[in-house]
């Protein structure tokens, strides 16, 4: 059985039984907002003034062409998800051997943490500028922020997209103030629409600003969000779905076309018409608005803009991290690990540098972090073409011959622009070191092996047919094979299930030890934060799909001659388990481990050790 991608949110919001076409196109409203997040993070603020200042409106073109990029690939995106009902990761784990996947893996990876250092420098930037916090104290309380997502998700999908929503309209309205206030010439702002690159700086600028525009990640997070809504999967239903997805990703993303511009256009009209062209730090933008556009509400708007783009992207940056690691490995650890260990990736290389060369590199690290984005750019974009592109993975949806040509030469200029900067970086690096010996055993290689990685995804479906690999992408996997013995000793038998790859070595050994007279209570725990707080009361979705999957067992095991009864529990599984245990009267408990102690204990939340001492019958533990 095919896993649902984000399985706690997976069509949680219904579009269908509206009473007008207003409110159906409302409901479809909401995962781009959360994509548009990403285009105006704080790494596209570093890059942004960066080209204000030193080139003034010249690079304007660059912001346009990299949002008509993003709304073609955005689009792609949401397709794949609408009608295949895959991310990008999951289709991606079909298609490709285990060995090609892991590196994508790790590639994808390496853009979160260079989208996650950029939001955790743009929030510590942000408190520190309106707080007067120093720096490295300012990073260490992003790290607060990590729970902020658990809150959100628990309270459902479209409380989440409010709480996004209103974040980007702080952000919106603070730059329709500095518009105000900057008061830009319109006829250079329309001069700047017309494509031009004054240097080699502009161009390693211009990369910046398109790896911070078109961001890797949301091409996974977008095709996992729209999953979120439930429609009609008929083929008028998809057809509505991929419009009103379409005008949803179009408002959202020139929203923050305007957000890009407003930057780019305040640092021209601010320093690069008074003759600082060497503003690139967002803290020198700060200090410098007040004395060059005469209030003091400036700099506070400009502040509290920065911290609101912080915290919203880092949301959709964490979801983006869940898809991509469930997607790639059919891996899901803990939502709460899974934030810190994202937020640790961005915070401990952040305080090295900030600690050594100080503040002042704060600017070239998030520009730096947007180069490594753009780099990621092409092993994203690449699958995706060829998964709309394949007729038979999309059922009669796949895109036609001008949109597959568009999208291709959207990802020959991003390819090529990164190929140049990666060979003008390496060609710098080894004329300049004093042992290039070190990067021809090294660096050269490295890169040589990506072009090769490159140069297969492009061409290998060209050649060889995609062979389906998943096998389980999800925890509530029900597609088990159970076997049966006549011999039995147990009468009634307690059988801990997590929806896991676990319970079938579990439900199997249950059998074996009762056989098909036996009696069997099958006990799933739900442990969301609500659950801990609200007990039974809870009325969450993890909750619903949970008594849903345990229904199933039920069902399923009942029709192959088995006795089983359900019982779902709330709370700490090594508190609740016991308690469910020790108040019936069974004769033993079987539990499936999932082989790791430990450390991994902590990252997959088992509670086998814990369970053990509570309960005063037997305990079965089955490794899987």
């Amino acid at each position: 059985m095919k896993g649902k991608s984000l399985e706690e949110v997976n069509q949680s919001i219904s579009t269908q039984n509206k009473t007008s076409l207003f409110r159906k196109i409302l409901a479809f409203f909401g995962p781009a907002y959360l994509i548009s997040v990403g285009y105006m993070d704080p790494g596209n603020w570093a890059t942004d003034i960066a080209g204000g200042s030193q080139f003034g409106y010249a690079l304007l073109w660059v912001l346009l062409m990299s949002n008509i990029m993003a709304l073609l690939l955005q689009s792609l995106s949401a397709r794949l998800g609408i009608v295949t009902q895959l991310d990008l990761a999951q289709a991606s784990r079909e298609t490709y051997s285990p060995f090609v996947n892991y590196i994508l893996y790790f590639l994808a990876e390496i853009a979160i943490a260079a989208c996650d250092l950029a939001e955790v420098l743009g929030m510590a930037i942000g408190i520190n500028l309106l707080f007067d916090i120093d720096l490295i104290p300012a990073v260490m309380i992003t790290v607060l922020d990590t729970f902020l997502l658990l809150f959100l998700i628990n309270k459902g999908m479209r409380k989440m997209e409010a709480f996004i929503i209103a974040l980007v309209a702080i952000i919106g309205v603070s730059f329709i103030f500095e518009m105000i206030f900057a008061q830009p010439e319109l006829p250079k702002v329309f001069a700047g629409l017309i494509p031009s690159i004054p240097n080699e700086t502009a161009l390693y600028i211009a990369i910046g600003i398109i790896g911070a525009t078109v961001m890797p990640h949301n091409l996974y997070l977008h095709s996992s969000l729209v999953q979120t809504r439930k429609f009609d999967r008929s083929r008028t239903g998809i057809k509505q779905a991929l419009k009103y997805n379409f005008i949803d990703s179009a408002i959202a993303l020139n929203l923050a076309f305007f957000v890009n511009a407003a930057i780019l256009i305040l640092a021209a009209a601010t320093f690069y018409k008074n003759g600082m062209f060497e503003v690139a730090e967002i803290q020198d933008a700060h200090k410098f608005l007040q004395p060059y556009l005469g209030t003091e509400w400036a700099p506070i708007l400009f502040a509290v803009a920065l911290i609101a783009a912080g915290q919203s992207s880092t949301v959709t940056g964490t979801l983006a991290g869940q898809i991509i690691m469930e997607g790639y490995l059919n891996l899901r650890i803990q939502p709460w690990v899974r934030r810190i260990l994202t937020r640790l990736i961005a915070i401990v290389p952040a305080v090295i540098v900030i600690s050594i060369f100080g503040e002042s590199v704060t600017g070239k690290l998030l520009i730096f972090s947007q180069v490594i984005l753009s780099l990621q750019l092409g092993f994203a974009i690449i699958p995706l073409i060829h998964f709309v592109s394949d007729k038979k993975k999309m059922k009669g949806f796949a895109i036609g011959i001008p949109t597959r040509i568009a999208a291709w030469i959207i990802a020959t200029i991003i390819v090529s622009l990164n190929a140049k900067l990666v060979f003008d970086e390496l060609k710098g690096w080894l004329e300049s070191s004093e042992n290039p010996a070190i990067l021809w055993l090294t660096v050269v290689p490295l890169a040589i092996g990506f072009l090769l990685l490159l140069l297969y995804i492009v061409f290998n479906p060209f050649f060889r047919k995609p062979v389906s690999r998943i096998e389980n992408h999800s925890p509530h996997n029900l597609a088990l094979k159970f076997s049966r013995l006549p011999a039995y000793d147990k009468k009634k038998i307690a059988v801990s299930v997590d929806f896991s790859s676990a319970d079938e070595a579990a439900i199997n050994n249950a059998f074996e030890m009762g056989g098909i007279e036996a009696h069997y209570t099958l006990i799933h725990i739900v442990e969301t934060v609500g659950a801990m707080y609200y007990g039974g009361s809870i009325e969450d979705h993890e909750t619903s799909i949970d008594e849903k999957l345990l229904t199933e067992y039920e069902e399923m095991l009942t029709l192959k001659g088995y006795k089983v009864q359900t019982k779902l529990g709330f709370g700490k599984p090594n508190k609740v388990i016991p308690e469910i245990v020790n108040s019936g009267s069974f004769d033993v408990l079987v539990m499936g481990a999932h082989g790791h102690t430990g450390f991994k204990d902590l990252l997959f939340g088992t509670t086998v050790n814990k369970v053990r001492h509570k309960i005063s019958i037997p305990l079965f533990i089955v490794k899987k």
